[in-house]
């Protein structure tokens, strides 16, 4: 059974009721821009006071249609009753006893529901589970302990990573990252050993395997293909039929481990637990975080058991583990098993039919592309060239109707909504989205 939360107080349409940002909204930015980091990006003077399902409420009052999911995290919606009992019920008894050191039910629990859904191969001597799990704080940390992992495990020091992908902002997963200049100018010298190819298609590998394996990239040095099964923040690019299994192949010839990156794509936003799954591939090594806790902090690796070999004290965290997010992910790894991840493959469904029909009335938007509720399109200037200041403003203005939308790629804008969105909330997003593009007269 689909299980939806109701709030009876917000609507579920937006409301505004001020001009934005509103002045309690705005009295909360000019204290935000005297305290905290320049370095946030903020798309637009959204201040928000509480949430329920896709529905988002700001500091005066406005709410929002939030197709968001705060970057692809809150999988359940927010603040989700169940998610919430949960926290509520960890939190009366333990809030934290550090899983590097100590032992605590919730940890083992939701790593034992993580390790027998991993899609790797049946498990070696008997053992039960076909994965082994450490729990991080968030994604870059996930990706930063693949890299070790992977390096201790083949010891070999060469990762393959993609241009346009996107793995985190710390030392490691910032040198597989491979986004945008302003991620790495000036932070220089990165971790040594990374070389980017083009994402996604079979010419890139064909390039890797002709070119670099011959000349400047010993395959045998290859310590890990980092990627992701579907491009997250490089514009929710689906790759070219057969490229990850392709992939496997290459790993599986050059004794190359396979990390998939599924941050982003995981935790039932394609319509699977993981987007990998769509094609059917094994990796070695997957990571994860956003969605695994509905808005906790946490994340996790998964690696064949044969793989985690690294011993005590080699690699630790005081915080991933974290009780009271190991028992949200559990509530939420049940919710998305009791009808959120059939919901995704349903409402991504419609959700494409419905970008397809706003393409054919408005040329300047591409055809849809993606799978479940991991959905983008790119604004065209009339060239038919990507055109991000038209992206920009059209999201700029969907804010200002009470649609909350983000951009990616070079002029994408993603659909990655809470799960438990229904149709209604789907038609609504359009409808917005096709009264700004008719006032901006692209018909």
């Amino acid at each position: 059974m689909l299980s939806i939360p109701i709030n009876l107080n917000l609507p579920r349409t937006p409301r505004l009721i001020t001009s934005l940002p509103g002045p309690r909204a705005q009295a909360i930015i000019q204290r935000d821009r005297a305290v905290t980091s320049p370095s946030y990006t903020r798309d637009y003077p959204l201040v928000v006071s509480r949430g329920q399902g896709c529905m988002l409420e700001d500091v005066d009052g406005n709410v929002f249609l939030d197709m968001t999911a705060g970057i692809a995290v809150t999988a359940t919606g927010h603040a989700h009753p169940e998610v919430v009992k949960a926290i509520q019920e960890q939190s009366e008894r333990l809030l934290h006893m550090s899983g590097t050191d100590f032992y605590y039910e919730p940890m083992v629990e939701l790593a034992e529901q993580l390790a027998i859904r991993a899609p790797f191969p049946n498990p070696q001597n008997n053992a039960k589970f076909p994965a082994k799990v450490f729990f991080t704080n968030s994604g870059a940390e996930s990706n930063e302990g693949a890299i070790k992992l992977a390096r201790y495990y083949t010891k070999r020091s060469l990762i393959i990573a993609f241009l346009g992908a996107f793995h985190g902002r710390t030392y490691g997963a910032m040198s597989l990252t491979g986004s945008k200049a302003v991620q790495r100018a000036n932070f220089g010298p990165l971790v040594p050993g990374v070389t980017h190819i083009p994402y996604g298609t079979h010419d890139s590998l064909d390039y890797l395997e002709k070119q670099l394996f011959g000349t400047i990239l010993p395959a045998q040095e290859v310590t890990a293909i980092v990627v992701e099964a579907i491009q997250g923040e490089g514009g929710y690019i689906v790759p070219e039929d057969g490229f990850l299994q392709r992939i496997r192949d290459i790993c599986d010839r050059h004794g190359i481990l396979m990390v998939v990156d599924e941050v982003q794509a995981g935790m039932g936003r394609t319509g699977r637990l993981f987007a990998i799954e769509h094609w059917d591939v094994m990796p070695d090594i997957i990571t994860t975080a956003k969605g695994i806790a509905s808005g906790l902090p946490l994340g996790a690796i998964l690696a064949r058991p044969e793989l985690m070999t690294w011993p005590p004290g080699s690699h630790a965290t005081t915080f991933g583990g974290n009780p009271v997010a190991c028992a949200a992910g559990i509530a939420t790894l049940r919710l998305l098993e009791s009808g959120l991840m059939s919901n995704a493959t349903q409402m991504g469904e419609l959700l494409q039919a419905s970008l397809t029909k706003l393409h054919q009335r408005f040329p300047r938007v591409s055809p849809p592309r993606g799978k479940g509720l991991m959905v983008a399109v790119d604004l065209l200037d009339e060239q038919g060239n990507l055109d991000h200041k038209l992206r920009d403003r059209i999201i700029q203005e969907a804010f200002l109707r009470g649609l909350l939308l983000l951009g990616c790629g070079k002029a994408a804008i993603r659909f990655c909504p809470p799960l438990v969105i229904d149709s209604d909330q789907i038609q609504i997003a359009l409808q917005i989205i096709s009264e700004v593009l008719q006032d901006f007269s692209f018909i």
